[in-house]
C-alpha cells in the first residue's frame, strides 16, 4: 500500500493534468482521515489504512470527474453545524452563513428575546433554518421546498441536528398560503442565476437545476415571492434575500413595484458585493 504522501504526489499531478486544483487531494485525504481519528501529518509517511483506501479509491474517480468534494464525501459544514448533501440539494456557501448572521443579528435589533415565527422559502439542505434555530431557540422555524428529495435531506439533517424545524412541501409561498400562515421573518435564497449565464461545469453538471436557475433575468422566483408577501407577513416584518451580485437594482426596483410602502436595505458580503437584502414591511 502507498504512503498516504505517494497518494498525495500521484493524483495531485493527474488532478493538474486535467486542469483541476491539485490541492483537492489532500484536502480529501485529511477528511477521510478525520472519520477515523488519524493524524494526516503525523501519519503522512505511513501506508494508507485500509479503512481510508475503501472511501479514498471510488472518492478520487468521482473527483477526477469534477464532481464537488462535498458530495463525494456526503456532507459539507454550514454554520460550524453539519449537514449531509447529496445531487438533490445544493451545497451550502459562506456567502449565505453571512445571511444567517445578517438575520440574526437583526432579531437582535428588532425582536430581542421574543418569540417570532420565521419560513425559509426554498430550503434545500435545511442550511439555514437549521442554523437560524440552533443559534436562537426563541425562533419557531417552518421550512418549504418544491422538491421531496431535498425535503427528505432537510428533515435528515434537522434530526442529526436536534433541532425542531416544521417542513412543507410546495413552490414558493404556496403551502403557507394554502395554511393562511402568517410570519415575522421569511427568508430566502432562492435560484438566481439567468439562465443565459456560463457557470462552472461542476457546479452544472452536479448541482439540482432547479435550485440553481432563475429565468432569464434572475427574479423569476423573487418575483414569485413579492408578489405574495404581503399574504403571509405579519405587520412590520423583514424579508431576507441572498441574490447575485449583479441584481441590486433590477431587485430593488422590483421591492419598489410590489411593496411600494417598504424600505430596502443592501448589504455586501465579505469580498464586497452586494449579496443580501433586507425588506422592512
Amino acid at each position: 500500500m502507498n504512503t498516504y504522501n505517494q497518494f498525495i504526489h500521484q493524483y495531485r499531478k493527474e488532478f493538474k493534468e486535467k486542469g483541476l486544483s491539485p490541492e483537492t487531494v489532500k484536502a480529501f485525504i485529511f477528511e477521510l482521515c478525520n472519520e477515523y481519528d488519524i493524524n494526516l501529518y503525523l501519519d503522512i509517511d505511513k501506508p494508507m489504512d485500509e479503512r481510508v483506501y475503501r472511501k479514498f479509491e471510488p472518492g478520487i474517480k468521482r473527483l477526477l470527474a469534477n464532481e464537488p468534494m462535498n458530495y463525494v464525501l456526503g456532507y459539507s459544514y454550514f454554520y460550524g453545524y453539519r449537514f449531509i448533501v447529496n445531487g438533490d440539494v445544493l451545497i451550502p456557501r459562506m456567502e449565505t452563513e453571512e445571511l444567517v448572521g445578517l438575520i440574526l443579528s437583526k432579531y437582535d435589533e428588532f425582536y430581542k428575546d421574543k418569540k417570532i415565527k420565521v419560513c425559509d422559502v426554498g430550503t434545500g439542505s435545511g442550511a439555514i433554518a437549521i442554523a437560524l434555530k440552533k443559534e436562537e431557540d426563541n425562533l419557531e422555524v417552518y421550512a418549504s421546498d418544491i422538491s421531496e428529495e431535498a425535503l427528505e435531506v432537510a428533515k435528515l439533517n434537522a434530526r442529526n441536528n436536534d433541532c425542531e424545524i416544521t417542513f412543507l412541501q410546495g413552490s414558493m409561498l404556496d403551502p403557507y398560503l394554502e395554511k393562511g400562515m402568517k410570519f415575522d421573518i421569511l427568508v430566502s435564497n432562492p435560484p438566481y442565476i439567468k439562465t443565459v449565464e456560463t457557470i462552472e461545469s461542476s457546479v452544472y453538471d452536479f448541482e439540482p437545476h432547479v435550485a440553481l436557475f432563475g429565468g432569464s433575468d434572475g427574479l423569476k422566483f423573487y418575483r414569485e415571492i413579492l408578489e405574495n408577501a404581503k399574504a403571509i407577513m405579519n405587520d412590520k416584518g423583514l424579508i431576507f434575500f441572498e441574490m447575485g451580485y449583479d441584481l441590486k437594482d433590477s431587485l430593488t426596483a422590483l421591492v419598489n413595484s410590489c411593496l411600494p410602502d417598504s424600505k430596502v436595505e443592501v448589504y455586501k458580503d465579505i469580498n464586497g458585493k452586494d449579496r443580501m437584502m433586507m425588506i422592512m414591511l
